[in-house]
């Protein structure tokens, strides 16, 4: 029965609003029976009794010009059963506890029934009296009762109304806070949120305001403090270079001496990449297939008759073509460092062409399921069975490049082996910034 318990805040409030409008309804109904419809119903069960004990002592006078007086005022007719039938009395309905109503006042059994012609009318009999008696009641007009139904109908569309707007200025800021929390989760920082609503809601609105300004601060301390060391560090490496190369070349160190400032210089513009990589700037509309062709080309990561080329016609998106092509490229020395040849890149868009995509295959053993996830956040290797070589940066800087163009990405191990990466894109990433 959990399941049928409604899960959202929005969907809880309504439920509840409509509980009590359908308590007060009911409520409203037994006060008004038991108060208004029961009394009226009893008095008019004591009026056809003292009708119907009048009218058979009329029916035994013998003076014709009584009963054709109180006919006359009264309105109370008698008819044989013949003519009773004649007069719509089989399409009468009997109601029992009218029966029950008369028999206490009349002290005999009495069949009561309500028809309808030209207008309404009360049927009693009696078994001392076997004549039908019919009194007439009040024209009652069922288009005096459509207004009553319009006010009650309009009343109820009022109250759900208002229950609505209610419900909804209750949970829009949480709605709010959940995008934003989403966002967040992406590695985006979200815009200051509107403090309003209840006081609670405001409460936790600024707190979440106040958290956001903080992480931007530990944001910017982070990308400045990259910077910086890649800045101070690149420069006494420059001389301790410049000094290898003036060395005796036959020297055995030399060569170990320049490559690991090769080493380093990479280490360096990985964290480079990675404070960076929260700059929308330099968008232009360009073609993927175009990059990757290009970064294949390149052959500076791997040889590029090992890597399998699949690319679809796909349209020109929003892109930052620096940054994409670094996305291609530490996947293809991931796929190289981690897997095994051949690599498979494979492009496409979706039905609708608003998203585009690729992927980057390797055919290696993969890597264990709950380490998909962490291999993507920094100084993480994915698999420590693995090498060792490299910072843990390099699929930290992809998820972070494709967050900057408000893209996704997905890792899975294929069934036949090897693991798969698959980033996607917007066609439109500024575009779909500012609408947010």
């Amino acid at each position: 029965m959990k399941w049928m318990f409604p899960r959202t805040a929005f969907s809880r409030t309504m439920l509840l609003i409509a509980t009590v409008l359908l308590l007060n309804l009911f409520l409203t109904y037994l006060v008004i029976t038991i108060y208004v419809v029961k009394p009226g119903v009893s008095q008019l069960s004591y009026l056809i009794a003292r009708h119907t004990l009048v009218a058979q002592w009329v029916n035994q006078q013998d003076d014709e010009h009584i009963q054709t007086r109180f006919a006359e005022l009264s309105g109370v007719e008698s008819f044989t059963y013949e003519e009773a039938e004649q007069r719509g009395l089989l399409q009468a309905t009997p109601y029992l506890f009218l029966s029950e109503m008369v028999y206490s006042t009349l002290g005999e059994q009495a069949d009561v029934r309500v028809g309808t012609q030209d207008r309404m009318y009360i049927w009693v009999q009696t078994p001392s009296n076997p004549s039908w008696l019919r009194v007439p009641l009040a024209y009652i007009d069922e288009g005096r009762f459509s207004p009553l139904i319009l006010f009650l109908l309009l009343i109820g569309l009022i109250s759900v109304a208002g229950a609505a707007w209610f419900a909804r200025s209750l949970n829009r800021p949480l709605q709010q806070l959940r995008y934003a929390a989403e966002q967040m989760v992406d590695g985006e920082l979200p815009q200051h949120l509107p403090e309003r609503g209840a006081s609670e809601l405001q409460a936790v609105t600024r707190a979440f305001n106040r958290m956001t300004r903080s992480m931007s601060h530990v944001d910017d301390d982070r990308a400045l403090l990259l910077a910086g060391i890649s800045h101070d560090v690149r420069t006494p490496l420059t001389r301790i270079r410049l000094a290898a190369e003036l060395m005796n070349p036959t020297d055995p160190l030399v060569e170990g001496i320049i490559s690991d400032i090769d080493d380093l210089n990479s280490i360096l513009a990985q964290f480079s990449d990675f404070a960076r990589a929260s700059e929308r700037v330099g968008f232009e509309f360009c073609n993927l297939n175009e990059l990757i062709e290009d970064v294949v080309n390149a052959a500076q990561y791997v040889d590029k008759n090992l890597i399998q080329l699949n690319l679809a016609p796909i349209p020109d998106i929003e892109l930052q073509p620096i940054a994409v092509k670094r996305i291609i490229a530490n996947l293809i020395v991931n796929a190289k460092r981690y897997g095994s040849e051949p690599f498979t890149i494979t492009s496409g868009a979706s039905f609708d062409e608003e998203h585009v995509w690729f992927s980057v295959r390797d055919h290696g053993k993969g890597i264990p399921e709950a380490q998909i996830d962490a291999m993507f956040e920094p100084f993480t290797r994915g698999n420590t069975a693995r090498s060792e070589e490299g910072t843990g940066l390099g699929l930290a800087i992809v998820k972070r490049f494709a967050q900057m163009h408000r893209g996704k990405i997905e890792a899975r191990n294929e069934p036949t082996g090897g693991l798969n990466i698959k980033v996607t894109f917007p066609r439109y990433p500024i575009a779909q910034e500012l609408s947010d």
